[in-house]
């Protein structure tokens, strides 16, 4: 399935129509059908990006995002993994390792989560 056709199928079962997605998003009915029609490769990326959010899809891979899950987490969990899995095994290891050394560390936790040896 195309990106474009996996976005007229969520915007066709989220939306009465591609015209009520189109007036909600504030983008032309003409150029939302073109480009469902013959791919969204020439849309501009920040109207891809608002398409995605509005119908909580993924905007790299258009997979459908959790419900609890903010776009931004998402983004940067796939950035992070995107560049793990680039390194050797020895970049891995060293990677995460740094990663156990920081979590350890008061001043670099995110507030709110706590680690196995805090519990």
């Amino acid at each position: 399935m195309t990106k474009a056709e996996v976005l007229k199928k969520e915007i066709l079962g989220q939306y009465r129509s591609v015209r009520q997605f189109a007036l909600e998003m504030n983008i032309p009915y003409s150029t939302l059908v073109t480009a469902l029609e013959r791919g969204i490769e020439g849309m501009a990326y920040g109207t891809v990006i608002k398409m995605c959010d509005k119908l909580s899809l993924n905007p790299v891979d258009f997979s459908s995002l959790e419900r609890d899950a903010s776009l931004g987490a998402q983004l940067l969990e796939n950035r992070v993994m995107q560049n793990y899995v680039k390194l050797n095994q020895a970049g891995r290891d060293k990677v995460l390792e740094l990663m156990d050394d920081f979590v350890q560390i008061d001043k670099y936790k995110a507030k709110g989560k706590k680690n196995k040896q805090d519990k």
